[in-house]
């Protein structure tokens, strides 16, 4: 296990070695820094931006606790608008991840390139956000599991028309491009443009994030809930 270096890396950190389960493929967890305002904002509308700020705060230290844990791929953080922010940087100090600033000029450019950059050194690459926590590492593996097995897209079917999780063996523009990002209809675009494309895909079970106070309340909810759902229940869809 080596650490990679690549030009618009703000920080390289591998404290020690992981014995992964896919070595050969790459998580990256797109995030913002914590700036109130800036991020969540939907939900701030509801509850405040401090408070939100530090919902997105707790749960981007939760999704690495959990990468780190599952031992699955190399993790890698992508930041917006740029990884200097001192939560930012002090993650990358005691979690063995690589950190990355994002780069493009909208979202799905921005996750082009970072899939694109990754697949130059690995077989395949996931890309998932922060708020969706009840995204578990079994869902994950489930993903690297289809893409390991030669499905060229995986995605996780979000409950509002967009995705939580898209997996990908090659990047290509054409998924990405001039898509209505934040609207119900990213999921049945980029499914289009999958079958286009002649691709082997598969989905898997439908999630929901947090964007709103009343999925934040439904969160609590399951959060107290004596047995939660497990979030990699159910079945997985594939496309020859």
């Amino acid at each position: 296990m080596h650490s990679v270096f690549r030009p618009n890396d703000w920080c390289c950190t591998m404290t020690r070695p992981a014995p992964y389960r896919y070595p050969g493929g790459r998580i990256l967890v797109f995030a913002r820094a914590p700036v109130p305002g800036a991020v969540k904002t939907r939900l701030a509308a509801g509850i405040g931006a401090e408070a939100a700020a530090r919902l997105h705060m707790q749960w981007v230290r939760d999704r690495l606790d959990m990468l780190v844990a599952a031992q699955l791929a190399p993790v890698e953080l992508h930041v917006a608008p740029d990884a200097t922010h001192p939560f930012i940087v002090s993650l990358a100090e005691r979690e063995p991840i690589v950190l990355r600033t994002q780069r493009g000029t909208d979202l799905g450019e921005r996750m082009h390139r970072a899939l694109r950059d990754a697949l130059a050194d690995s077989e395949f690459a996931l890309l998932i956000g922060t708020d969706c926590p009840v995204m578990t590492a079994a869902y994950l593996e489930r993903a690297c599991s289809e893409l390991q097995a030669g499905r060229e897209l995986v995605l996780g079917p979000a409950e509002d028309g967009g995705y939580v999780l898209i997996g990908v063996r090659h990047s290509r523009w054409q998924l990405f491009a001039s898509l209505p990002w934040g609207s119900d209809q990213v999921l049945r675009l980029t499914r289009e443009r999958a079958q286009s494309l002649g691709l082997r895909y598969a989905e898997l079970p439908v999630l929901w994030d947090i964007d709103t106070p009343t999925d934040l309340e439904r969160w609590r909810r399951q959060c107290r809930a004596p047995a939660a759902p497990a979030a990699a229940a159910g079945t997985t869809v594939r496309w020859s």
